[in-house]
């Protein structure tokens, strides 16, 4: 039985020749590839540990299951799709919701588990029927509107909660952060949430030794005297041991606040395997189904034990684009070294030290992407937001769910936000479709523009897929 894990050399094992790749299948020498999993480690430091601290839930073992995660995908997938899974920064937003009705920890990731599962069970309905089946229910329009929604309704949060416990600093940071994506270029360009981490943390203890405490509040409470930067959780902390596990929860109101992001999370594996097949050279066309149900089986697994959700890493494929490297070995190294930093408590206490002041300034940027992210799903379409049935739609479900609308249906039980909002983009596109005159409904372009190739399974030739690819392709879903 194939696994793939097994791997022959590249070349002499050093460095690829011009104009060659490493595919997965292939590895360069052992020193190498582990250098190369120690670099995709880095790059999902930045999305991969704000995500948790933003949820709530303990960064140690946020980083362990993410490398248990990236195991599982990469066997499910048999190494034919190289892939770092980390913490999903899509469910923050819902952590955020359900911990503002009351919920903790365990009903979080209750909720979270929920849709790790229908996930799952997405994949395997995709692995029986095809692509069509996303397509007919989430065209572009929807999924482009709920991801917009999820990113957006995470705007109070900053605004609330981060910015003002130490305001100059989420300034600057945003600033150094932006001026990081935009100037740098190549693997540094990919980590620069991480970069503009290190710089917020170095400015906080600066300010600390300039100006004392700062007098602001801390996490939405009451302004009291603070330091930016308090590391005595980080001497306590042992350099050894275990990380934090919880069983999770279950509550029908959080799991309906939850349940959208499955559209995210299909969107994103989808452009993830695209522009991997794109990158390799070999068309991915028949993994889709098995990508998005190792994706959900994954996150069941971490959720189940009190860590966050995890979906594919667009970081990590910056790093394959200037590497050239996609051996799948790199990103069991990577896998390894995850599970080795969850096992360092003192490391997570780094992490949990964060100074809200830089998040806020990480997170202003950060949440924005993640909403626009459904403004290129509509670009990449084709969209047409002159046309009424795209419209009307997606602009009362992004104002529902950016606003905070909410339905009360009963005495115990409401809907609102980002729940209210998706159900409202799905069920009034296509009951508005129904009714619709024929010349409303002109047929739009798939998923994005690249999935179309789903389509057509794996009768496709390896012609045709490169026909395709010189056409142009759809750049890879942030995660």
């Amino acid at each position: 039985m194939n696994l793939g894990v097994r791997w022959t050399l590249h070349g002499d094992g050093r460095t690829p020749a011009p104009g060659a790749v490493v595919r997965p299948d292939e590895r360069l020498s052992w020193p190498r590839t582990a250098g190369l999993g120690a670099q995709h480690v880095v790059a999902m430091f930045g999305a991969s540990f704000v995500a948790p601290v933003l949820m709530g839930l303990d960064p140690n073992l946020a980083i362990m299951m993410s490398g248990v995660a990236t195991m599982v995908f990469l066997l499910a997938t048999r190494g034919r799709v190289p892939s770092y899974l980390g913490c999903s920064l899509s469910f923050v937003g819902v952590a955020a919701a359900i911990r503002a009705s009351g919920g903790d920890s365990s009903t979080v990731t209750g909720a979270v588990l929920v849709v790790g599962l229908a996930l799952f069970l997405a994949g395997l309905a995709v692995r029986r029927f095809g692509a069509r089946i996303i397509h007919a229910a989430m065209p572009p329009v929807v999924t482009g509107a709920v991801v917009m929604l999820i990113g957006f309704n995470l705007a109070p949060v900053t605004a609330s909660t981060y910015w003002p416990q130490d305001q100059w600093t989420a300034l600057l940071v945003m600033l150094f952060t932006g001026l990081a994506v935009v100037c740098l270029r190549g693997f540094w360009s990919r980590v620069a949430i991480f970069l503009g981490l290190v710089f917020g943390y170095a400015l906080s203890w600066l300010l600390d030794l300039a100006f004392g405490k700062i007098h602001s509040p801390v996490g939405g409470a009451e302004a009291v005297d603070h330091w930016r930067l308090d590391l005595s959780g980080v001497a306590k902390a042992d350099w050894i041991g275990l990380p934090s596990f919880h069983a999770p929860s279950f509550e029908w109101s959080a799991i309906l606040v939850a349940l959208p992001v499955v559209i995210a999370l299909i969107a994103e594996n989808a452009g993830h395997v695209k522009a991997v097949g794109e990158m390799t050279g070999d068309p991915l066309d028949d993994q889709l189904g098995t990508a998005i149900a190792a994706d959900g089986a994954a996150s069941v697994l971490s959720t189940a034990v009190g860590g966050p959700p995890n979906t594919t890493y667009s970081e990590n494929i910056g790093v394959m684009a200037a590497t050239r490297v996609y051996s799948t070995a790199a990103y069991w190294a990577a896998a390894c070294f995850a599970l080795l930093f969850g096992l360092c408590p003192k490391f997570g206490a780094v992490v949990a030290a964060i100074p809200g002041g830089v998040l806020g300034g990480i997170t202003v940027i950060l949440y924005g992407m993640i909403g626009l992210l459904g403004a290129q799903i509509w670009i990449n379409a084709g969209v047409d937001l002159r046309n009424p049935l795209n419209l009307v739609p997606a602009a009362a479900g992004i104002i529902i769910g950016v606003g905070g609308v909410s339905l009360k249906v009963t005495d115990s039980f409401e809907l609102g936000g980002i729940a209210l909002g998706t159900i409202v983009v799905i069920t009034g596109y296509h009951t508005l479709r129904a009714f619709a005159p024929a010349h409303l409904k002109n047929q739009e372009p798939l998923l994005d523009a690249g999935t179309s190739a789903y389509d057509e399974g794996t009768e496709r030739t390896a012609g045709e897929g490169s026909t395709e690819r010189a056409a142009g392709g759809t750049p890879p879903a942030a995660s």
